[in-house]
């Protein structure tokens, strides 16, 4: 595996943990319809949320800030991952879209988990 893509598959552990420790219930993880895929899908701690969470994993941010990564095109396409997935479960939830940015690496690392993060497109 690319080191760029284990650096990413790190930046999700980190995501899925601390997911875990807000005690939020992890359904998924990396889970795949054709192309695409949703990183995480968890309930919220409450119970009546569905959360299809994006997560970007950088090492800083001099270029840009990770979530300017969820463009129009991603959202578009988590949003059909998403509707595959709420169809193919028959999950009756409130859904949110939320991201959460892993920057850094080791002891220095920042997460930042925003929820709600956008809304999805009307097809």
């Amino acid at each position: 595996m690319a080191q760029h893509n284990e650096f990413g598959k790190w930046g999700e552990e980190m995501a899925a943990q601390y997911l875990l420790n807000k005690g939020y219930a992890i359904r998924h993880r990396d889970w795949k319809v054709g192309r695409r895929d949703l990183d995480i899908v968890a309930v919220t701690p409450d119970g009546k949320t569905l959360a299809f969470v994006e997560v970007k994993t950088r090492k800083n941010i001099s270029f840009a800030a990770p979530e300017a990564a969820v463009d129009w095109r991603k959202i578009r396409s988590l949003t059909m991952a998403a509707s595959s997935y709420v169809s193919r479960y028959g999950l009756d939830l409130e859904l949110r879209f939320d991201i959460i940015t892993v920057v850094g690496e080791g002891m220095n690392t920042h997460i930042n988990h925003i929820e709600g993060a956008f809304l999805p497109p009307r097809f």
